[in-house]
């Protein structure tokens, strides 16, 4: 098999660019992830260097990397826990939604856009990103602290939200009848409602079934289950996210701490992978028309996604300093607002414009907002 010398080196010369921000970056006891969208940014479309050889490998490697960040996050909980946690958060989910999809439907009437673009502004400043908030708690060693189911309880229930919405939204985005929105709207929620029922009940099977004293069997048996459980829900217009987790609740005790060690190095590749390709997929010069109305948005969300990530905490009982921890945490923005945003590019290209200086701004701002707010994570949970 004839190997391309370009993808080779472009693909090594991007990981060792990586590795090198990487290092920069915990040095200053920073999250490396701002410096690999930058990275992105500045080698993707319009960059100082475009990779169109590693092009391919990027954008395979990227979905990769945000089911495999929500995999291991789902391995330090239980189905039982977090299920609890959910019922406990529908409040909070009401209040997520209220103060942070207002902001980009108003700022979308103001500026005279169509009803499908409102809707779409709406839906970008209210999803946070699962992938930036996962390896920002595993970053910042808050895995274990109090504030964390709260964050991942209406992370998830944001995407529950999100499997209504995209079916909805594509329809009308491509023109098609409100009937045919809510037809799509309510299988999708049905789907995702019984693969969460499916894990919660019937999930201690799949323990069974991956476990194996081989460290490469229950390597290639976790992660071969979790993508095809991502692919299906994907096909459902839910998330692959949501799916992944939904296989690492399923998992617990010593075959869940084994498969965190096994998976450990290739989630941190695939991560980086996955910031990096958001960086690629922007032109530096779509980010500039819309940046001073972006800012502005930016700020207000970011002070609305705090205030939902405290009242979120303050219901599981958690001090200031943990609720403010649990704000910042869902600040950033990034994998579904791209999808929105791609959906409304050639259509409504001012409604792109925004949404997408707004998306890298918070993606960026959000990591560090995270850690220096909140007082430093507690050594022990």
């Amino acid at each position: 098999m004839e190997v391309s010398r370009a993808l080779l080196f472009e693909v090594g010369a991007l990981l060792t660019t990586l590795a090198l921000l990487g290092a920069v970056a915990r040095h200053f006891a920073l999250s490396p992830i701002p410096v690999y969208l930058l990275a992105g940014l500045s080698l993707g479309k319009g960059g100082i260097l475009p990779v169109a050889a590693a092009d391919d490998f990027v954008s395979t490697g990227a979905p990769i990397g945000i089911v495999l960040l929500l995999l291991t996050l789902g391995l330090e909980f239980s189905a039982t826990e977090f299920a609890s946690s959910l019922r406990r958060h529908l409040p909070s989910a009401g209040v997520d939604l209220v103060l942070n999809a207002a902001p980009g439907a108003v700022a979308g009437w103001l500026l005279g856009l169509s009803g499908v673009a409102i809707l779409a502004l709406a839906g970008v400043t209210y999803i946070s990103s699962s992938g930036v908030a996962a390896r920002l708690l595993e970053d910042l060693r808050r895995l274990g602290n109090r504030e964390t189911p709260a964050v991942l309880s209406v992370l998830v229930l944001e995407d529950f939200a999100m499997a209504g919405y995209l079916p909805m939204f594509t329809v009308l985005a491509l023109h098609g009848s409100w009937l045919e929105a809510l037809a799509g709207t309510v299988a999708a929620i049905g789907a995702l409602v019984a693969a969460f029922a499916a894990s919660y009940y019937w999930g201690h099977y799949v323990g069974r079934l991956v476990a194996h004293p081989d460290s490469e069997q229950l390597l290639l048996r976790v992660l071969g289950i979790t993508l095809m459980v991502a692919a299906l829900a994907e096909s459902l217009h839910a998330s692959a996210a949501v799916g992944a987790f939904l296989v690492g609740l399923t998992l617990t005790g010593e075959t869940a701490e084994r498969a965190r060690r096994v998976l450990g190095p290739l989630r941190d590749l695939f991560a980086a992978i996955f910031f990096l390709g958001i960086g690629l997929s922007v032109a530096p010069k779509e980010l500039l028309p819309a940046l001073p109305v972006a800012i502005g948005l930016a700020v207000v969300t970011a002070a609305t996604k705090v205030l939902t990530g405290m009242y979120a905490a303050r219901r599981d009982g958690v001090a200031r300093r943990g609720q403010l921890r649990a704000g910042t945490a869902l600040i950033a923005r990034g994998e579904f607002s791209l999808i929105i945003i791609g959906l409304v590019g050639t259509s409504i290209p001012a409604a792109a414009t925004l949404a997408t200086s707004y998306v890298f701004i918070m993606a960026i701002a959000g990591p560090l907002l995270a850690r220096y707010t909140g007082g430093p994570p507690p050594t022990a949970p």
